[in-house]
């Protein structure tokens, strides 16, 4: 995903797009500890599109929008 994607989207679209990355991510850890993860890259691209949903929250609350 990427920050231009990001942004177009809505306040509550970002939200909900967070709430399901944090739920993949918790099922890749839980594939991951019981050996039956196949797709270890997509355990890196979750953590960093969680990252830039919270750094473009964050820039978005610093600059007084939203």
């Amino acid at each position: 995903m990427k920050a231009d994607d990001l942004r177009k989207m809505t306040p509550d679209e970002r939200t909900d797009e967070l709430a399901t990355l944090k739920k993949e991510q918790f099922n890749l850890r839980f594939q991951r500890a019981s050996g039956q993860l196949t797709n270890t890259s997509r355990v890196r691209q979750v953590r960093r599109d969680i990252a830039r949903l919270q750094t473009l929250a964050r820039q978005e609350r610093g600059s007084g929008k939203a």
